[in-house]
């Protein structure tokens, strides 16, 4: 079983930023990639950024490119998410996610590839 605890989120005003962090734990941790997810009130959950946990290439979903830069410390099993240029949109519960160990499909920018996830951080940016 694989454990994703996430942490960093706060309340920031809009032009700020923020970093969120996802430490992954478990028995045999091997995902190929982790992504990061949001949920805003009322809304469906929608992918933020994913990266490869070998090589480190990235995949950003258009409304954050130039802002949101993800990254990862293979050594300490941990992904993150650095949030600049923040606007009120981007407030919604961040989460981050990996695949079964075994799946290979890149870029992978939809939730039902993934089965790991996180509880959520809250992410609230004020105007």
């Amino acid at each position: 079983q694989v454990q994703l605890v996430e942490s960093g989120g706060g309340l920031v005003q809009a032009g700020g930023s923020l970093r969120v962090s996802c430490a992954a734990s478990g028995r045999t941790f091997s995902a190929y990639a982790m992504g990061w997810f949001r949920q805003a009130p009322g809304k469906e959950r929608e992918f933020v950024a994913a990266i490869r946990w070998s090589g480190g290439s990235t995949y950003y979903t258009d409304s954050v490119k130039g802002r949101f830069t993800i990254s990862r410390d293979n050594a300490k099993n941990t992904m993150y998410l650095q949030m600049n240029s923040l606007k009120p949109e981007d407030t919604a519960v961040y989460y981050c996610a990996a695949p079964k160990a075994g799946s290979t499909w890149w870029p992978p920018a939809a939730s039902h590839l993934y089965h790991y996830w996180g509880q959520g951080t809250q992410v609230t940016v004020s105007s």
